[in-house]
């Protein structure tokens, strides 16, 4: 029961590092991604937390294979509290509605949902420009000297995998606004029109 209630707390120790480490990192650092800033972050922490096993008596009460395992458990923590909180409030439209029903008093008319994603998300989120700024960030898209957005090789194998995915992994009957649809499937599937925007090739 104590080693149970050690490993607990250390568990719960490396959260507080990882949360108290993300807030420093910043304050201190220029960002360019939230999601990397995050795991960068936790990982520093889990090095932190780590050197805290070592040098603590804690150590003591737990065999190393125990150790490794409590280190990788930690490890997985610091993931998803990197996922689950700064990653998905930075981008998550359904937070942003909760936000913005609170700002406009507690109520906004159903019919203005799409103004308010064209005319106020899109500009209080910069939304376009962050979405660009980290998929440049990560290697999939890059802007060639005639100011066209083009996939890197990695982007287009990320893109290839994602309608895959789509395609066969999304639940084809989903309750999109009171009716079950398959649109979200194959959201292409119904353009038809060549838009204007193309890259010369």
């Amino acid at each position: 029961m104590e080693r149970a209630a050690l490993s607990v707390a250390g568990i719960a120790t490396y959260a507080a590092i990882a949360v108290a480490t993300y807030w420093i990192y910043i304050q201190l650092f220029k960002v360019d991604v939230v999601f990397y800033a995050a795991i960068w972050a936790c990982t520093l922490a889990l090095l932190a937390y780590t050197l805290l096993i070592i040098i603590t008596p804690f150590s003591n009460h737990f065999t190393p294979l125990e150790k490794v395992q409590n280190i990788a458990i930690c490890g997985l923590l610091g993931y998803i509290l990197a996922i689950t909180f700064p990653t998905i409030i930075d981008r998550s439209l359904s937070f942003y509605f909760l936000e913005k029903v609170q700002q406009r008093g507690g109520g906004i008319q159903l019919d203005y949902l799409d103004y308010i994603f064209r005319e106020e998300y899109i500009k209080e989120h910069r939304l376009m420009e962050v979405r660009l700024t980290e998929q440049i960030e990560s290697g999939t898209l890059f802007v060639d000297r005639g100011s066209c957005i083009r996939l890197t090789t990695r982007g287009e194998l990320l893109a290839t995998f994602s309608r895959f995915f789509r395609s066969h992994f999304l639940p084809p009957q989903r309750l999109i606004a009171g009716e079950y649809s398959s649109d979200l499937v194959d959201p292409f599937l119904h353009k038809n029109t060549v838009p204007n925007y193309l890259c010369k090739q």
